[in-house]
């Protein structure tokens, strides 16, 4: 599908970050969003923007500032540093 977007003139210019095209720019934000909220998984973003592996797209998502990390893996976390901490031998 093709999806064309009209940006005013006196908005092009805040609205676009140095870095890649246009095109490229808004595929990007519209695919992040998507994972943001869920709408799509990670593989799916991966072949959205034609990511290769996920190590790159772990890359790609640590510069867009969004983490996987959540309460439960935190949880997580936090229940073996408290396992370890009991142990004596460690």
């Amino acid at each position: 599908m093709e999806i064309t977007v009209t940006v005013p003139d006196d908005l092009v210019a805040p609205l676009l970050l140095p870095g890649p095209e246009p095109t490229r720019a808004a595929l990007e934000a519209i695919g992040l969003e998507a994972y943001r909220r869920r709408r799509i998984t990670g593989y799916q973003l991966r072949v959205l923007l034609g990511i290769g592996t996920r190590y790159e797209l772990d890359g790609f998502l640590k510069q867009h500032e969004i983490y996987d990390y959540t309460i439960d893996g935190f949880g997580r976390d936090l229940a073996t540093i408290r396992e370890r901490d009991q142990d004596p031998e460690r």
